[in-house]
């Protein structure tokens, strides 16, 4: 930690009537999960963004980073920024906040790095206001952290990040969201150096789908909720497809259809991009096979010189986690 930061750390505001520096763990999160276009998503264990929020004596929100990704200090134009100006319209009593950002979630990976910085702000202040807020009330402040990262209020991967596990948006307004008992999941990820950005993806997808299309994407979305709910790994398999989203986005993704490929020949249940992409995610039983399709999705990338990242993790149960107050 440079200096600069670290003055403000050494310096946290402690408002009239209690409350210091709260810091919490902000989990990636793989959104859509193949079949499940912005209703289903689920947390991972790792990589984890790091936020820590106290309350100031200033109105609004102030941002510090502590990264290199130079995002916005505009609050209203900073993920985590906006998230709590929306929780801030409804604490009357509370002038503003001093937010230390330390993201390890690249944005633009499709692991949900915005959703990290929404859902960890948000969760992070509930915790400073003594749990005043549902996690219900907090998708919905984080959901306009969302709106400025991508355009549109979505919550697919904010309710995961906040709720742990696999989640189902079932509805949006309102706001409706189920967690889904799911079986031991070992999740392999590999991020190809490039960016895709969420609202780019957003703009290649078609309006109109074939009834015929439909028809087999809600088989495939009802399959997988059964096979998580069954822990039924097989019937997870079966559905982990997509014909309405993945055919149109694949293409920003080099080597994917290679990559899906070996890695299912490799033992992998099945999987496909994370949310908007970059990034590919597989889901395997076993930590052993985890690996092997780690070294697939290495080998892939290697032969074509791209540069890439990897993350071999499981599912995260909890969500956002306090780790100093």
């Amino acid at each position: 930690m440079n200096q600069f930061i670290k003055k403000y750390y050494d310096a946290l505001i402690t408002p009239s009537g209690g409350g210091g520096a709260v810091t919490v763990l902000s989990p990636a999160t793989v959104a859509n999960i193949v079949c499940g276009f912005d209703i289903l998503g689920f947390a991972l264990n790792e990589p984890n963004d790091e936020f820590t929020i106290s309350f100031s004596d200033e109105k609004g929100v102030t941002i510090i980073n502590d990264d290199e990704y130079n995002l916005p200090l505009d609050s209203e134009k900073n993920v985590s920024g906006a998230a709590l100006l929306a929780l801030l319209d409804e604490t009357p009593d509370i002038k503003g906040f001093q937010l230390i950002s330390k993201k390890n979630i690249k944005p633009g990976s499709g692991i949900g790095s915005s959703a990290a910085s929404a859902a960890g702000a948000v969760v992070a202040a509930n915790y400073l206001l003594e749990n005043r807020f549902s996690k219900e009330d907090l998708v919905r402040f984080a959901m306009f952290g969302e709106k400025v990262a991508s355009g549109v209020k979505h919550a697919d991967n904010i309710a995961p990040a906040i709720y742990g596990g696999v989640t189902l948006i079932r509805s949006i307004f309102p706001l409706d969201i189920v967690s889904i008992d799911a079986p031991e999941l070992h999740v392999t990820v590999v991020h190809p150096q490039i960016e895709v950005r969420t609202a780019d993806a957003r703009q290649i997808l078609k309006q109109r789908v074939l009834l015929k299309d439909a028809i087999k994407q809600w088989g495939n979305i009802a399959g997988l909720v059964a096979g998580f709910l069954k822990h039924d790994y097989d019937l997870i398999g079966r559905s982990l497809e997509d014909v309405i989203i993945e055919p149109v986005r694949s293409i920003l993704i080099p080597g994917f259809d290679e990559i899906k490929k070996k890695c299912k020949e490799a033992g992998a249940l099945g999987g496909g991009i994370s949310g908007s992409g970059p990034s590919i995610f597989m889901l395997s039983q076993n930590a052993v096979a985890a690996k092997v399709i780690e070294a697939v999705m290495k080998e892939v990338y290697n032969n074509m010189g791209l540069a890439y990242h990897t993350h071999v993790t499981t599912l995260n149960q909890q969500g956002v986690k306090l780790i100093s107050a």
